[in-house]
């Protein structure tokens, strides 16, 4: 990140604190902070907006002006509800405000897109939608095309979009529209840590998810042959006394010698021992496209728009389920190396019944990959697609592949890259 763009991370939670210790001390794994989307701290904006927008005086303006609104976040509520004080990042604080202030972006709200047009030259010419109020059909035209709709949503226009020219699809000359799917290869492990009974009642809520992490540190393993999967995982941390949710009394059952589940005085004291203790390891890795991942069109089912909709499908493959195996042999030793106890050993026997299913962590990519070659990619590296050179896909269907690491920055950046780059093409009169 640019200098000053990169904030303060929280503070570890007791939890985190005592996996930092003890994952070190051993199994030599170092637990680093997690530098969530979130304002620890008010943002730089007389300084930063000149380095992001060089030579854009409205730019900086209008970033400058959404960076004061943004509050430091002070961990009250809940940051999946919305955040009332812009300090958690979401696309409607942070990107569509300046950009409505900038007076060139319309929004059209209750429009669902149906379809990519295209001309007799084989040009995008812009995008039918269904009014989903009273479902009329209308045609939004356009100089340019550029989906961003999320990965599989972009797959699904691009599939729905026939015609005599594209009888198989917008952009599918290569057949590969739908295909190479991905998602983080991901399973989770949890224990009771005795280390943590008994705490004083503190405010551990923080940030809504993890604070601490484990980045993947077995590349050199690797090089040398000694690991039977490629790619790697992150491990990230949880636990605390946080919110507790609707769940939270059943989780103490199997700590007590008591039968049943607890209620009143049992249900106080086992809450006032246990809660916070509870310490859960999720992993997320990088995924190998295969031939099994894809998605078509279903022949069957449409939305209540009539449009048709997707079927997936998926398998994971073998490089996949021994990862998966790693993983859950690592997360255990982890909650062992902190004294932890549980009720099931960790399920390295059969990988399948600990991995998420495809699509659950919503890490999904692919679909429309990008690539340097025509007949084995649909977009260029400009995120362009091959076959109609004014159709730009700006979200994760580009991704060839998935890697241990959220998508969304990668997404950003290859929006703003590919935003960029077609400018400049606008302006050259190429497009």
């Amino acid at each position: 990140s640019s200098p000053g763009v990169l904030l303060p991370p929280p503070r570890f939670r007791a939890a985190e604190l005592l996996a930092r210790d003890r994952a070190k001390a051993k199994l030599g794994l170092s637990v680093v902070p997690i530098h969530r989307a979130i304002l620890t701290q008010r943002q730089d904006a007389d300084r930063v907006p000149a380095k992001l927008h060089p030579g854009n005086a409205k730019a900086q303006r209008l970033l400058a002006e959404n960076m004061r609104m943004r509050a430091q976040c002070f961990f009250a509520t809940d940051c999946h509800r919305g955040c009332s004080i812009g300090a958690a990042f979401d696309s409607a604080t942070v990107l569509l405000r300046p950009a409505l202030n900038s007076g060139n972006l319309d929004i059209l709200p209750n429009a669902m897109a149906r379809e990519v047009t295209v001309n007799a030259g084989g040009k995008a010419t812009g995008v039918t939608y269904i009014d989903k109020v009273d479902g009329s059909e209308h045609h939004a035209s356009g100089r340019i095309v550029v989906l961003a709709a999320s990965s599989q949503e972009s797959v699904r226009l691009l599939l729905n979009s026939k015609s005599s020219r594209f009888p198989d699809g917008l952009a599918n000359s290569s057949g590969l529209v739908g295909k190479y799917l991905t998602d983080s290869v991901s399973s989770g492990f949890s224990a009771q840590v005795p280390a943590l009974e008994d705490l004083p009642p503190h405010n551990e809520d923080g940030t809504v998810g993890q604070q601490a992490y484990i980045p993947w540190s077995l590349c050199q393993e690797q090089l040398a042959g000694k690991l039977d999967f490629p790619g790697g995982y992150k491990l990230l941390v949880s636990g605390g006394r946080r919110l507790p949710d609707l769940n939270a009394a059943t989780k103490f059952d199997w700590l007590s010698e008591r039968e049943g589940i607890a209620f009143g005085a049992d249900l106080r004291e086992d809450a006032r021992r246990y809660y916070g203790s509870i310490v859960g390891i999720g992993a997320q890795g990088a995924m190998v496209p295969n031939d099994d991942c894809f998605a078509e069109l279903d022949p069957e089912v449409k939305d209540q728009w009539g449009i048709p909709a997707l079927r997936f499908h998926w398998k994971w493959a073998e490089a996949e389920l021994k990862q998966i195996a790693h993983q859950q042999e690592m997360m255990g030793a982890i909650l062992d190396a902190m004294g932890g106890r549980y009720r099931r050993p960790p399920e390295t026997q059969d990988p399948l019944r600990a991995v998420k299913d495809g699509g659950s962590v919503i890490h999904e990519v692919g679909g429309a990959i990008m690539g340097a070659d025509p007949a084995s990619s649909v977009t260029d590296a400009w995120s362009r697609t091959w076959d109609v050179p004014n159709l730009i896909v700006a979200d994760g269907a580009t991704f060839p592949n998935t890697a241990d690491k959220n998508p969304t920055l990668t997404i950003l950046a290859l929006a703003w890259r590919a935003a960029d780059h077609l400018v400049e093409e606008m302006k050259r009169g190429n497009l």
